[in-house]
């Protein structure tokens, strides 16, 4: 009796133990946590790449080392041409809009709401202090981001570690992941079979709507001779893989700014286009990703809002991952099909 009250007492501590550990761990993690989802993020979308490349030299080190050059290359050669840009280009569309006339064209549009010439003059008062307002918070977000540097610097330096043990040594850390999981492991390899499909289905697509919705906002802005149309669209399609910012952020000031300055056939035709890229991601990213992955695309739609919510920019990823692996093991143990809710994927390779 004794001998199973002291075993008891060891599985009690340890569990203790091991509970507290995790919590620390967990609390010494969360400031980076983020950081290291997105380096694995990266990490899975650069496989084939780094696969191609080990092909070659043979040398898992040497792929991974390529692989964060190439990273780098990718992040800092748009930065080192953008940035300068961008600045330069800011101060000078804030420059025109300080000097365009608002009043008289809202007078032309509503003539009865601006009759009175005090109200008139209140409502210039007003535009006026918000463009400054706008202009020295994005004055301050600038400064706040040359302060954030340091702090910066060590994200990507967790995101580039992350990025390259994650890629050199995606094997061993798979074989550890299982070693720690407790299912069976018929339930093991099928996990981790789906899982892979539908990480690849779920980035890629993210990726791919977020294009294909900046795409079609920048053929509107070519067609109807915007100026910086390129460097609209490029911002355009960034916006558009970023779901909590979205191409309005880009065409609805360009639209308002048309139709201020009297290019009204111009002004609608961006809106047009615009108003396509946000069908594109509001209807066609849940559906295409729910076609990829098989489940509902109402689950997908919720999973993306919620991990929004949760994770902030990459809740758009990781909400439906989470949602679409807890799918995974639900159906791997229930063995009964539920279709148009859940994977379906898996009743055609449990049939065969």
């Amino acid at each position: 009796m004794a001998k199973t009250d002291e075993a008891y007492f060891d599985k009690v501590m340890t569990a203790l133990i091991l509970i507290v550990l995790l919590v620390f761990s967990f609390l010494l993690l969360k400031p980076i946590l983020l950081s290291i989802l997105f380096g694995m993020l990266l990490a899975f979308i650069f496989v084939p790449v780094y696969d191609w490349i080990y092909k070659k030299t043979r040398s898992k080190n040497f792929s991974a080392t390529i692989m964060i050059i190439l990273l780098l290359l990718i992040i800092v050669i748009p930065i080192w041409f953008l940035l300068p840009l961008l600045i330069d280009q800011s101060f000078k569309i804030f420059e025109s809009i300080l000097q365009i006339d608002f009043i008289t064209p809202l007078k032309t549009l509503f003539p009865n709401f601006f009759a009175s010439e005090q109200f008139s003059t209140q409502i210039s008062s007003v535009i006026s202090s918000f463009l400054i307002k706008t202009a020295n918070s994005v004055t301050n977000s600038f400064t706040d981001f040359l302060l954030d540097l340091p702090t910066i610097s060590l994200h990507v330096l967790v995101i580039l570690f992350t990025f390259f043990f994650v890629l050199r040594d995606r094997d061993e850390v798979a074989d550890y992941v299982k070693s720690l999981l407790p299912f069976p492991k018929e339930v093991e390899e099928k996990l981790f079979q789906y899982s892979s499909e539908i990480t690849k289905s779920v980035i890629y697509g993210t990726i791919f709507i977020g294009i294909l919705q900046g795409i079609v906002a920048g053929i509107g802005f070519f067609i109807f001779s915007v100026p910086n149309a390129l460097l609209l669209t490029l911002f355009a399609i960034i916006a558009g893989i970023l779901p909590t910012i979205g191409t309005p952020i880009v065409w609805v000031p360009v639209f308002i700014f048309m139709l201020i300055a009297g290019n009204n056939v111009g002004a609608w035709g961006v809106f047009a286009f615009g108003m396509v890229s946000t069908w594109v991601d509001n209807i066609l990213r849940p559906v295409f990703i729910s076609k990829m992955t098989k489940i509902h695309s109402g689950i997908v739609l919720i999973a993306m809002i919620g991990g929004a919510f949760f994770f902030g920019i990459l809740g758009f990823v990781i909400g439906p991952l989470v949602i679409a692996y807890l799918l995974i093991i639900l159906e791997l143990y229930r063995k009964k099909p539920m279709p148009g809710l859940v994977i379906q994927e898996f009743e055609k390779k449990e049939a065969k």
